[in-house]
């Protein structure tokens, strides 16, 4: 008799590590800025000029400095706490103010057609013709440096990406029957599109917010570097970055820490964005 061969095993899936680790770091980055004034060992405003510039590791009479100290002595760990809480603030607000603004004015272009459509549109390609830096720093220049400046000014940059995204999707979603019926039955244009369009196309905008999340922290970094975001002495990472580079030759740490936070959030964010869409858009599965 010949012996029949059992079928191998089927492997079973587990979701690779690098689908885990970004979500890890968000969630720990945010965690820290939640908890900063408890997680924080010293007042992050709290100055020694007595510690100044002191290399990770230092320990004195009345300081620890487990990452350093800057210029002014302040604890470079604290500063650090403190600032994802800036740069997270910044994120989260401009990217729900600039999403919710493109994507309501993107359903409505779509959906309405005709003058309204044009209108919306050409407002759009005005705003995506100017680089976006750059109308940022006029109008924080303009406006005057401050927080919620800083997040009124990345929303009005950004939203016309939201509005592309969410036009493009109205425009199939209108087409289906369910959205004719609806209309045939006496249902206003509110509640087709709050109802029965912005579902459907929620999953392609949830992949620009986070992807748009990750430059929403570059551009606060950027905006601060150049002294025009989050003044002195709150803690943003950009200023860090900015005062701690006319001391790299001396005291690396004081602008290498905060870049390399600033780098793996970042990161982390953008590979989160590649997975929700790799999940949500089916041409990437």
């Amino acid at each position: 008799m010949s012996a029949v061969a059992s079928p191998l095993p089927r492997p079973r899936r587990q979701l690779p590590l690098r689908r885990w680790w970004p979500v890890a770091i968000i969630a720990l980055v945010v965690l820290a800025a939640i908890l900063a004034p408890w997680l924080a060992p010293y007042d992050p405003n709290a100055q020694n000029l007595a510690g100044r510039l002191k290399p990770p590791g230092t320990v004195s009479r009345s300081f620890h400095y487990w990452l350093g100290s800057d210029e002014l002595g302040r604890d470079l760990l604290s500063r650090i706490i403190h600032g994802a809480r800036v740069s997270l603030i910044v994120a989260f607000a401009s990217v729900i103010l600039s999403g919710t603004v493109g994507t309501v004015l993107g359903m409505i272009a779509g959906y309405r057609r005709g003058l309204v459509e044009t209108a919306v549109m050409r407002v759009v390609d005005i705003f995506l013709s100017i680089p976006a830096v750059l109308l940022a720093i006029i109008t924080v220049a303009v406006l005057g440096p401050s927080l919620v400046n800083v997040i009124m000014v990345l929303a009005l940059t950004r939203w016309p990406r939201y509005a592309r995204v969410a036009y493009s999707q109205t425009l199939s979603v209108a087409t289906m029957p369910y959205v004719r019926l609806a209309a045939l039955m006496g249902a206003g244009s509110g509640r087709i599109l709050f109802r029965h369009i912005l579902p459907n196309i929620i999953g392609a905008v949830s992949v620009v917010a986070t992807l748009e999340f990750g430059l929403m922290v570059l551009f606060e970094a950027g905006l601060s570097f150049l002294g025009l975001g989050v003044q002195p002495p709150t803690a943003s990472w950009g200023a860090m970055l900015s005062t701690g580079r006319n001391y790299v030759a001396t005291a690396w740490w004081a602008a290498t820490l905060p870049g390399l936070c600033l780098f793996v959030l970042v990161l982390a964010v953008n590979l989160t964005g590649d997975a929700v869409r790799d999940r949500l858009d089916p041409r990437f599965r």
